[in-house]
């Protein structure tokens, strides 16, 4: 069965409750463009993904074309609140106190902004230097290109990194990368069919409390992923 031994962790959602953050920043600086969008929404139907594959999507089923003048603002805005809104998730701090294994972050937030963040809830230090950003790798979740960096460099098959996702399209990365993946559903941006949702995009289990991973883990090491 395979041992785990690399505990691959995303950021935003999983260990800094900052989804919900950014999707009220999005929301507020897009009515101003004319464009109305509730933010729980907004973070249900697009955690996980990139600033501008938001844009995108938004582009396509709107029609509005965002200048690059305004994404930088609202990156330059979201970026200011995380610094100073953000908080942990319930219980990370502690829960890492009580993993030895390998770890690292898989992020598609960039490399200033996760610093920026993990300082801020003072998990910067519990993870640097690895922390990984996609925009830095090349392409973003839900292609599996941060996670299979992320292997490569503490040298580590796919089957032996457990990866804790709270987003569809990272749970969809990290099983293409060949990774086992537990779902995370305890942030505030956490919607009814979350865990279904997470399951159905290949998540082994799902868990809503940072304080149960542990022991998931451990279990993990003795189950094997049909």
């Amino acid at each position: 069965m395979p041992q785990p031994q690399l505990l691959i962790f995303d950021c935003d959602g999983v260990l800094i409750d900052s989804e919900v953050i950014a999707a009220k920043v999005q929301c507020e600086l897009m009515r101003e463009e004319g464009i109305d969008l509730d933010a729980a929404d907004l973070a249900q139907r697009f955690a996980g993904l990139t600033w501008p594959a938001i844009v995108e999507r938004l582009k396509e089923e709107t029609g509005h074309r965002f200048s690059q003048a305004f994404m930088q603002r609202v990156d330059d805005e979201i970026d200011r609140r995380l610094g100073t809104e953000a908080e942990e998730i319930a219980g990370a701090h502690e829960m890492l106190d009580r993993l030895e294994m390998t770890r690292c972050i898989c992020s598609n937030s960039s490399a200033a902004r996760l610093e920026l963040e993990l300082d801020h809830v003072g998990l910067w230090d519990r993870f640097r230097p690895y922390v990984f950003s996609a925009i830095d790798i090349g392409k973003a979740k839900p292609e599996p290109d941060i996670f299979l960096h992320a292997l490569k460099v503490f040298d580590v098959r796919a089957e032996n990194a457990i990866v804790l996702e709270d987003s569809v399209h990272g749970v969809a990365g990290a099983r293409a990368a060949g990774c086992r993946v537990v779902g995370f559903t305890g942030a505030s941006h956490s919607y009814p069919g979350h865990a279904d949702a997470l399951t159905e995009a290949g998540a082994e289990t799902v868990i809503s409390r940072l304080a149960d991973y542990p022991a998931v883990v451990e279990v993990l090491g003795d189950w094997q992923d049909g």
